[in-house]
């Protein structure tokens, strides 16, 4: 079982692609990776030997933000935005796209659920039950004996 930066790597796939599992590491950056540590691209991690892990875990250590302090980065960057009042950040705030999408259609990944708003009429409120009327001059109504 190979344990880098954190994440347990699946057993039966290549290092190169194993290692775009992590957070923060795509294909192009697990091939580099996999070069400099000097390690066949082939090789299934299962195959690993603790050396070549250690060089991996050392390598990503000293060249690669990943995992939690990447994600913390980015949401201290997304709380920045919204904390100066940028375009960005109030788009942020309020689930929109903020890279110029439009969402007069579309973008529903981001803005989630349709909820109708403004076409549908309120429906109305359900009247009280009526009363029992006495009748004329009291005659007629009400419990009879």
């Amino acid at each position: 079982m190979a344990r880098v930066a954190g994440v347990e790597l699946p057993k039966e796939k290549r290092i190169d692609i194993a290692l775009s599992y992590i957070y923060g590491v795509g294909r192009p950056l697990a091939r580099r990776l996999v070069d400099r540590s000097a390690i066949n691209p082939a090789t299934r991690v299962k195959n690993l030997t603790e050396a070549e892990v250690s060089k991996l875990n050392a390598l990503i250590a000293e060249e690669v933000k990943v995992e939690g302090d990447l994600r913390r980065e980015l949401q201290q960057n997304i709380r920045r935005l919204i904390e100066i009042g940028a375009y960005r950040g109030m788009r942020h705030r309020r689930n929109l796209p903020c890279r110029g999408q439009r969402t007069r259609t579309n973008a529903r990944t981001k803005r989630g659920k349709r909820r109708t708003v403004g076409s549908v009429r309120a429906a109305e409120k359900p009247t009280a039950p009526a009363k029992p009327s006495a009748g004329p001059k009291g005659v007629g109504g009400g419990l009879k004996e």
